[in-house]
């Protein structure tokens, strides 16, 4: 399983690299910018360290104590055990070559599905490492297309992700000038849309399938999302509600077929996160004697260290040799499934569709917000997509 999921990864660098080509010979001006946000990941150890540092200096994604002195001294601290963890998948991230190939794959669609807003174009915006989202947006000005579509590939949307990548925006033009003539408009969360949950759904299959049929239906399908800090949950974030539909509608879309639960990974420091751990949860299950899984990445639309490392080494290898696992796979991420490529093509083109530039949700704050950069960012929004409506 580990071996064909890095074989995807190289697939999707090579189909990446011919698309990246194929749009600088064509040199066409695109009517429709899609600006496709997340965090990105290192694609090499050398860029590690910056990576972690813009990670550990954002208070967005971290609230730390004294943070312009401790995140710094964070970073450099972890830089080796980092790199050491990308080196085991291969020497770097996946993600901006599947986010690439993704892209591509959607605006092929979007050019048939609307063309009235062909075409399309694509552009990859990542919060903490190269392409930064404040570089690809002067890229996007200079290609001067008439409409830009801010589209969060955070499924589910979190302050601390989804909200960081927005806000990085706004940040960026209170110091430089807005360009003129475009109209932006904003997708910030998908979680349920229906081609989403068949696209998991249908991963999940892949490897129910690979069970045997006398342990196949007592297999526990086990969701697992990157964990949140409690006092980010405690002032009001989505993200954990949104979670949770996510799950619900997956596994209605299954049949409730199976046994299942939901965990979270990749805590980080020593504050109270989301529990149980999804490490916690495999070992309490196995001692309560059920000791088959499918482990369910249900918050990351492709590969990259949380899934490839943290899952697939860590959990599935290592933990599940420690506890006593019997047999335990994971769900591949997206990807390239055609399923998500459909869902990622029909989100935007009912976007384009709609007369709605912003979700009236996306411009609430958290019931117990009291970060002035957020009141100032929402509001921003709210006049930029008022303006473009």
């Amino acid at each position: 399983m580990f071996l064909h999921n890095r074989n995807l990864c190289k697939l999707a660098s090579n189909v990446a690299n011919f698309a990246a080509s194929a749009r600088q010979l064509s040199g066409q001006r695109p009517k429709t910018a899609i600006l496709m946000l997340n965090m990105g990941g290192p694609q090499s150890t050398d860029q590690v360290h910056d990576y972690l540092l813009r990670i550990m200096t954002d208070r967005d994604m971290i609230q730390l104590p004294v943070q312009s002195r401790l995140g710094p001294w964070i970073a450099q601290r972890r830089t080796p055990e980092v790199q050491k963890k990308y080196k085991e998948i291969g020497g770097g991230s996946p993600i901006l070559k599947w986010t690439e190939l993704q892209g591509q794959l959607m605006c092929e669609q979007l050019d048939k599905l609307s063309p009235s807003t062909a075409p399309h174009k694509h552009y990859v915006g990542f919060r903490y490492v190269n392409p930064l989202t404040e570089s690809t947006l002067e890229q996007i000005e200079s290609d001067k297309p008439e409409r830009v579509v801010l589209f969060s590939q955070y499924p589910q949307y979190s302050c601390a992700t989804s909200g960081s990548s927005f806000n990085s925006i706004f940040t960026h033009y209170r110091s430089n000038d807005l360009p003129a003539d475009i109209k932006w408009s904003i997708i910030d969360r998908w979680g349920t849309h229906p081609l989403l949950i068949k696209t998991f759904a249908q991963r999940i299959r892949d490897e129910l399938a690979k069970f045997v049929p006398t342990k196949r239906n007592d297999v526990v399908i086990l969701f697992t999302a990157h964990s949140l800090p409690l006092k980010a949950v405690n002032r009001g974030d989505a993200y954990p509600s949104e979670i949770g539909a996510s799950v619900h509608m997956v596994m209605q879309e299954l049949g409730q077929t199976n046994p299942y639960s939901l965990a979270w990974q990749s805590k980080v420091g020593p504050l109270p996160w989301l529990a149980p751990a999804t490490d916690d949860a495999i070992k309490g299950y196995v001692k309560q004697g059920l000791k088959n899984f499918i482990l369910v990445p249900i918050a990351f639309v492709n590969e990259h260290i949380e899934t490839l490392h943290e899952l697939d080494i860590e959990y599935c290898d290592e933990l599940a040799k420690e506890v006593g696992v019997e047999e335990i796979r994971r769900a591949a991420a997206p990807n390239d499934h055609p399923l998500f490529i459909d869902a990622l093509s029909n989100i935007v083109a009912d976007h384009l569709q709609s007369q709605q530039s912003v979700n009236p949700k996306f411009l609430m704050r958290c019931p117990m917000c009291t970060n002035p950069r957020c009141r100032e960012s929402k509001r921003w929004y709210q006049q930029l997509c008022s303006a473009s409506h």
